[in-house]
């Protein structure tokens, strides 16, 4: 057998419970865990995962919401050989049980409010609130001492969000991962000294394998909260227990939005990480002269590729505010036509991956794992353009550009320029069925105040060519989104279709 070197998932933690051991690695609610305590809770979580009759490979479905527990339960199957599958704690019915069975887990930890959603035939062990728990067994299980996983074993099955089709679990092993960290670490300037809060969902690869991990391997203090709560995260700031915050463009927007955001101290904020969606230009304006200090990072990626594939940095954003970077450490990126070859800079294109971080395909989906795995890249379905220096923009998702009248319409182009309009809180644009058109762009709006249609199609005219304003404008409450805070279009478009 190959040794594995080291390079895995749980190898990340135990490295830094040996170099910093007194240490505070997590917070959560009242408790909180030294590396050294973290790292012996992850050993014996390992026996008692273990001892539920479990073999390595055998897949474990995470049915939970954000916890120290959770993190320790994520640890103990990369230590222990399981594979460890993050399931959205905002799934129900078929969507749940489409997971579960797909993936074949012969165990799901589960939080108990939520167990009762599962079908009865799966095999649920409690995470945490119940006296038989994973958290509440650690006092008296051992320390794990059994085999150690390889760098090349599977370690988790990263279910893609699916807002096209079914999610399909992109197989992710401990060397994968590991590259993500050190990419993540480097891109984002992680540190020891950050002092980072945790508020997106840990099921969701970005906050997990972005931030939380990589910030494990730095040795930092990391803040788990149960959501992004606003009121919590600006306090933690404003008590200097918070520096370093990612959040999705939905999430910034609503604390811009808020009365007291531009009177609350929010001086000790000095990294500010946004992604998991498009930014929209004139939002992040808004924020940066707000907040002229705050250094922003721009990341992107995808689940696949762990999910950090670019970033722009702080100092990069001047002149290209809405460009998603350059690839990372270990991530190569080209932009290709239809039939895989390269286009000239500035031309809209696929971008294509080639990467140690990326998945080794999808979990039993052999057809879409060739078609996404074409002459040695992976195809991103992103449309995006690279300039001369090797900055990519995304464009939109391949399948989201309009078809209108024959001209292909951007989306993200006609949300910055409705974004401009001081009514506008939120905007999402779609393409829907016309007889003359074949698909109209259309904005559905969450208004900040009255707005007539008329007025937000002509504002949009005035930024851009006729033919890419909408041709009608759908006001709403509020736009879908999964809980990564990613807008749903395929949902927006089945509902007004």
């Amino acid at each position: 057998m190959t040794p594995g070197h080291g390079s895995t998932v749980d190898g990340v933690l135990r490295r830094s419970a040996r170099r910093t051991p007194a240490r505070v690695a997590v917070e959560y609610a009242d408790r909180s865990w030294t590396y050294e305590e973290l790292d012996e809770a992850v050993s014996r979580a390992a026996s008692v995962l273990r001892a539920e009759d479990l073999a390595p490979g055998d897949r474990v479905g995470a049915y939970g919401h954000n916890s120290d527990a959770y993190l320790i339960a994520f640890l103990a199957c990369a230590r222990a050989g399981l594979v460890h599958v993050p399931v959205n704690q905002n799934l129900t019915g078929e969507d749940l049980t489409y997971i579960v069975d797909q993936s074949g887990s012969s165990l799901v930890l589960a939080d108990p409010d939520l167990a009762g959603r599962l079908p009865e035939s799966v095999r649920t062990l409690p995470l945490r609130d119940a006296d038989d728990s994973l958290l509440a067994r650690l006092e008296s299980a051992p320390v794990y001492d059994g085999p150690e996983p390889r760098s090349e074993d599977l370690v988790q099955l990263l279910y893609t969000s699916g807002t096209t089709a079914l999610p399909k679990g992109a197989m992710m092993t401990h060397r994968a991962l590991v590259h993500e960290y050190l990419s993540a670490i480097t891109a984002l300037d992680l540190s020891a000294g950050d002092r980072p809060v945790h508020s997106l969902p840990l099921y969701h690869s970005a906050q997990m394998h972005v931030f939380l991990l990589p910030y494990l391997a730095a040795g930092a203090t990391n803040i788990i909260l149960d959501a992004p709560d606003g009121d919590r995260i600006l306090d933690l700031i404003e008590a200097d227990r918070a520096d370093s915050l990612f959040a999705p463009p939905t999430v910034w927007i609503g604390l811009s939005n808020r009365p007291d955001f531009t009177t609350r101290d929010l001086g000790g904020l000095r990294k500010a990480y946004y992604g998991a969606s498009i930014m929209p230009v004139p939002v992040l304006e808004r924020l940066r002269e707000q907040l002229p200090k705050l250094a922003f990072y721009n990341c992107f990626g995808q689940s696949e590729i762990g999910p950090l594939a670019t970033v722009l940095a702080p100092d990069e954003h001047k002149g290209r505010m809405d460009s998603c970077g350059r690839p990372v450490l270990f991530v190569d990126a080209r932009v290709v036509d239809e039939d895989g070859k390269d286009v000239p800079d500035g031309t809209p294109g696929e971008i294509v991956y080639r990467s140690p971080q990326l998945c080794e395909g999808y979990w039993d989906k052999p057809d879409e794992t060739a078609d996404a795995f074409r002459d040695g890249w992976f195809h991103s379905g992103d449309l995006a353009v690279r300039d001369a220096h090797g900055y990519f923009t995304i464009v939109d998702r391949v399948k989201d550009v309009i078809n209108s009248g024959g001209v292909l319409v951007a989306s993200r182009q006609v949300e910055d320029a409705l974004y401009t309009h001081d009514a506008v809180a939120e905007v999402a644009v779609i393409g829907l069925p016309d007889e003359r058109w074949i698909e109209a762009v259309t904005a559905v709006v969450v208004a900040r105040e009255e707005v007539a249609e008329a007025e937000l199609i002509a504002h949009a005219r005035e930024k851009l060519a006729h033919f890419k304003a909408p041709k009608r404008v759908l006001f709403v409450n509020e736009l879908p989104r999964n809980a990564s805070g990613k807008i749903l279009k395929r949902e927006l478009r089945d509902r007004f279709a």
